[in-house]
């Protein structure tokens, strides 16, 4: 069976909206500045290696599923699986400090 080329990005809902809003804002609110820290430090020290890998290629280096998945040579659906797993990881952790 060929492998399936035409996998969608389907991270565009309130998540990744969210998380997206947090890291781009530049805003110098204090709030903002400390959410921020927080995410930050929340992907450094709680997420697995290949959580933390794939959240940073699609978060900060605005890569896409497809993308990420070729380089790391895994499939499309691994990478939204386990950023699907680190999103929910990451807001367990955060929604005990509000």
């Amino acid at each position: 069976m060929a492998r399936r080329e035409s996998y969608s990005d389907t991270y565009t809902g309130k998540a990744d909206k969210s998380i997206r809003t947090i890291l781009e804002n530049d805003d110098d609110e204090d709030s903002v500045r400390k959410l921020k820290k927080l995410l930050l430090k929340v992907i450094n020290n709680e997420l697995t290696p290949r959580q933390k890998e794939i959240i940073m290629l699609y978060y900060f280096k605005e890569m896409d599923i497809v993308a990420i998945s070729e380089q790391l040579a895994i499939t499309p659906q691994a990478v939204s699986a386990v950023m699907s797993r680190a999103r929910i990881r990451m807001y367990r952790i955060m929604k005990y400090y509000f």
